[in-house]
């Protein structure tokens, strides 16, 4: 099944249509469920265009020197250690260096048929408007390291996946009080020009390929483009417009540095 393509960004809704676009050999036979080793013999493409899973997915890396990862309008690099939480949806772009290592889970809800609850609600890392980025030291990663241990064990010697779903479930929860516990994961009271101006960069990063004006993403937010502009500038001290350009920008440096695509081709292929 080919990937689906929606404002000009890739979107796999299944798991081994994603491997595939990352030139790995690996694929799964559980359609809702996947657990990859990173590692020096994986060599997947290096830099990965923004796209967007039907899935869930969640990483723990490290030697992640020269990784370079895009999101909600924010470049990360010199990570060394780091989190990762994303839930179905989200656009994402990155460059891997080689050296990487360590745990990439994708799943889907349905190999949890016992878990009810809303994951968005139950684990507050798994946003719809947003993806999720820890910074860790690396004795967080020692710590954190066997956790996913016990879940690829559970995986890897066996087709039945129940053991390992559990196991991931009770990571989840984990990982909920590791990021409570460490102040990683902080409630923040919201005026409404903070929540315009975080409901306009996910719209951005969801739609900057197609639409680059203002007024576009104001009617999408059923405000004026003045009422818009006027919100933005007052919480953030930069224009609507400004928002808009350093993505596309964003992006295009990231093509020029990871492709072989020249300026003139960058702007004409967005």
């Amino acid at each position: 099944m080919a990937a689906k393509k929606e404002a000009n960004i890739p979107f796999y809704e299944d798991i081994n249509d994603y491997l595939a676009s990352l030139s790995l050999e690996d694929r799964t036979k559980d359609a809702s469920f996947y657990c990859l080793r990173l590692a020096a013999h994986h060599k997947s493409t290096n830099y990965k265009p923004p796209f967007r899973r039907g899935f869930y997915f969640v990483g723990l890396l490290t030697q992640a020197e020269e990784t370079r990862i895009t999101y909600d309008n924010t470049t990360v690099g010199e990570l060394d250690s780091f989190i990762i939480f994303q839930a179905p949806g989200m656009v994402l772009s990155f460059y891997r260096d080689t050296p990487t290592y360590g745990y990439l889970i994708y799943f889907k809800p349905q190999c949890f048929s016992y878990f009810k609850p809303s994951f968005e609600k139950e684990f507050p890392f798994f946003s719809m408007h947003h993806t999720d980025f820890f910074r860790i030291i690396q004795e967080n990663f020692l710590e954190l390291g066997p956790h996913f241990e016990e879940i690829f064990s559970a995986y890897e010697n066996s087709d039945d996946h129940k053991v390992a779903s559990l196991k991931l479930l009770a990571l989840l929860y984990q990982l909920k009080e590791f990021i409570l516990h460490n102040d990683l994961l902080t409630e923040r009271l919201a005026t409404p020009e903070q929540l315009l101006l975080k409901k306009f960069i996910t719209l951005i990063n969801t739609n900057y390929i197609e639409k680059r004006r203002v007024d576009e993403y104001a009617e999408m937010l059923f405000v004026t483009p003045n009422h818009l502009s006027q919100a933005i500038k007052s919480i953030s001290g930069k224009n609507a417009l400004s928002y808009i350009n350093e993505r596309i920008t964003s992006e295009a440096k990231s093509l020029i540095s990871y492709t072989e695509l020249s300026i003139a081709e960058t702007f004409c292929n967005r």
